[in-house]
This record gives C-alpha cells, sequence and structure tokens, in this order.
C-alpha cells in the first residue's frame, strides 16, 4: 500500500508529498495484527500517545470509516488509501494467481476475478467500490493507477515476473 500511495501522490500532482503519503500507507494498519477488531481506535490511540502529526493520525485512522470509526477520509489522500487499502490485495493475489506476476498485467484480468466474490474473498469488493466513488473515479481507472503503480516496486513487492 505504501508504494501505490506514492505512486498516487506522483499521478495526482501531490508529489512533493510522495514521502508523506507513502508513510501513510506503510503506517495504516499498524494496530491490525494485535488488535483486529479496536483496528484504527488503537492505531490513532498509539500514534497520540507518540505525538504523531494529527494530519498523519486522520489518514491512517479514516481508513476504517464506517467499518470501525465514524471519521470519514477528507482529504484526496485519505481517499486514495481508502480505495486502494483492499485493491491492492486484490491485485496482489492476483499476481501470485499468475506466471508472469504483475508484468504484462491488464485491468481486464482483475476486473474478471473482481467480479469473482470467491477470488481473495476477504478484499472487500463494497469497500473498493466505495472508495472509487469517493475518489469521482471510475474502478477501471483506479486498478489502472494501482496496477501501474504496484509494476513499478514489483521486484521490491516479490510479485515482479517468475519467468
Amino acid at each position: 500500500v505504501g508504494v501505490v500511495m506514492r505512486w498516487f501522490s506522483v499521478q495526482l500532482g501531490y508529489g512533493d508529498e510522495a514521502d508523506f503519503w507513502q508513510a501513510v500507507g506503510i503506517l495504516h494498519d499498524l494496530d491490525f495484527e494485535q488488535w483486529p477488531q479496536q483496528h484504527c481506535l488503537k492505531e490513532q490511540e498509539l500514534l497520540q500517545q507518540k505525538d504523531v502529526d494529527e494530519r498523519l493520525i486522520h489518514a491512517v485512522v479514516s481508513h476504517g470509516y464506517k467499518l470501525t470509526v465514524d471519521i470519514a477520509p477528507q482529504h484526496e489522500m485519505e481517499k486514495v488509501l481508502f480505495a486502494t487499502d483492499e485493491l491492492t490485495g486484490l491485485i496482489g493475489a492476483v499476481a501470485l494467481m499468475r506466471p508472469t506476476g504483475l508484468s504484462d498485467m491488464e485491468v481486464k484480468s482483475v476486473m474478471k476475478k473482481f467480479k469473482d466474490k470467491k477470488f481473495a474473498a476477504k478484499c472487500s469488493r463494497e469497500v473498493i467500490d466505495k472508495g472509487c466513488a469517493m475518489l469521482g473515479m471510475p474502478i477501471e481507472d483506479v486498478m489502472a493507477i494501482v496496477i501501474k503503480g504496484m509494476q513499478a516496486y514489483a521486484d521490491e513487492l516479490g510479485i515482479g515476473s517468475r519467468e
């Protein structure tokens, strides 16, 4: 999610904030493994205890909007996180099923798996749809940007071509 957030920041004209966007992407699930029932709530508490910038706290917490918190994504960056968090998981799962990984992945391949509710079932299609709506972008456009971002960092992510 971190590299996708960095990629999106440049695509949307926020390149000067790429490090911040990436940090938000990296930190957004800080509390999930240890406190899944308190996800985002516990993270907010932990980050406030460390005097982390409120802008970062709001960004990471808002990705749990209507799931565990009532803090809505406001900034475009927060909406990108909301839309791409689940989508990166879905695209990563698709990449793992392909001998070429991400290298030649197309939106139509991901859309086919997106429509199959049993594939990567824990990746919420509803959240992805809501996030794309928040951004005012068709899902195919968001997918295209996420795929390109993940392709740019495929080797680092360990899902490059396996040929």
